[in-house]
């Protein structure tokens, strides 16, 4: 029977069970497939899966849920999202360059810095906010530019198309972290980026349940590139984790909608504070590149950042809030509140994280599925519980 086109929103619940699973038994979901090895039924001919790290078939369902959702040729879902973005990364050469955005996760920082180094890779951070910047960075053997966008933790907006025009006129590869966005929002390769990656246990997930990365590319060729690497270093999501997934992925559109009708009230309680000294969040219109965003996705998102005076009214503020829950990560059920300085971005040194902005009165805030106006309320609580103390103090 042929697959009508379906909308992405549809497709987050259907991907994972086309195949031959529900043809077979009629399940409406995948099967949890507990098996580190398959019996070979020819001496000569293997199946399709002989051993899980190279291939499972629960692990092959939500790889093609994704390729699908990004509309890329194929996936690959591996233990967290460092380990995609390392394995997508490790498809270069010693003597090879890349150009990477300064604003970057953490533990991207670290990886770049002082593992790829290791291995002959160099780099240069730069503002990918300044397509001029960008291009300038490029070097005779630079192969790839890095992205994320909107990025971690002040949510700077890159506009790929820019992005993809310098790599084409260089012949260089994009990757882009499209986390923060998820392919409900927004769709990088079809923009002519050619890798996607995700720390799939944020938003995808959703619950704070599983560790989970992922990967998409355009090209086959690249894929087969970066399937080599997942299949040689085995940092693959196991069968478990990978059911998991695809149920979190299935809800995506209920979740993300809420919270980002959610995180723009609160952005626009936040950015009228007299407390807050900046907003950062690509919903509000003044936020930078808030035009190039709009142009490239479909919403904002459910993720912001906002900015204290100082690390004294910071930490009281914290140690007040009582509904979001004060922790690593993002893209729950729940609200979560982090502080770059000592979290996401702690692998960053001091001085570089001053030149980017994260300051120790820098807040980032995922929202998540609670009511709106109970979180106003609590940060309103805060804020003055924490006014007081410190006024207090001095």
């Amino acid at each position: 029977m042929t697959q009508n086109k379906q909308s992405i929103e549809t497709s987050l619940i259907t991907a994972s069970t086309r195949g031959d699973y529900e043809q077979k038994t009629g399940a409406v979901n995948v099967p949890i497939y507990l098996s580190s090895t398959f019996d070979q039924e020819h001496f000569d001919s293997f199946g399709p899966y002989d051993y899980s790290r190279s291939g499972n078939p629960t692990r092959d369902a939500l790889e093609k849920t994704i390729a699908e959702l990004e509309g890329g040729s194929r996936g690959f879902a591996f233990s967290s999202g460092i380990a995609a973005i390392a394995s997508a990364l490790l498809t270069l050469n010693a003597g090879d360059h890349i150009v990477v955005t300064s604003e970057v996760y953490g533990g991207t920082y670290r990886f770049v810095t002082q593992v790829l180094i290791k291995y002959g890779i160099t780099h240069t951070f730069a503002d990918f906010s300044n397509l001029q910047e960008v291009e300038a960075a490029i070097q005779p053997n630079t192969k790839v530019l890095y992205a994320e966008t909107p990025a971690n933790p002040l949510l700077g907006i890159t506009d790929i198309r820019g992005i993809v025009s310098i790599a084409k006129k260089h012949g260089l590869f994009t990757f882009v972290d499209n986390t923060f966005m998820t392919p409900l929002y927004q769709r990088p390769l079809d923009l002519g980026v050619d890798v996607v990656l995700h720390s799939a246990t944020k938003f995808l997930g959703g619950h704070s349940d599983i560790i989970a990365g992922l990967a998409v590319t355009k090209d086959e060729e690249v894929g087969n590139q970066i399937y080599f690497m997942q299949n040689s270093m085995g940092a693959i999501l196991g069968a478990q984790d990978s059911f998991s997934l695809i149920q979190g992925i299935k809800t995506l559109n209920a979740r993300l909608t809420l919270s980002t009708q959610s995180a723009l009230k609160i952005a626009s309680y936040l950015d009228q504070h007299e407390l807050v000294e900046n907003v950062y969040y690509p919903g509000l219109i003044d936020h930078p590149g808030f035009d190039i965003h709009a142009s490239q996705a479909t919403n904002p998102g459910a993720v912001l950042s906002f900015t204290l005076p100082n690390r004294e009214l910071t930490k009281a503020f914290v140690d007040h809030v009582q509904i979001p829950i004060f922790a690593v990560s993002l893209g729950g059920v729940e609200s979560i509140l982090s502080y770059p300085v000592t979290m996401s971005h702690a692998a960053i040194p001091k001085e570089e994280r001053d030149k980017r902005g994260i300051t120790e009165g820098l807040l980032r805030f995922s929202v998540g599925l609670e009511n709106v106006d109970d979180l106003i309320v609590d940060f309103e609580q805060a804020f003055k519980a924490a006014k007081k103390l410190t006024s207090i103090s001095k």
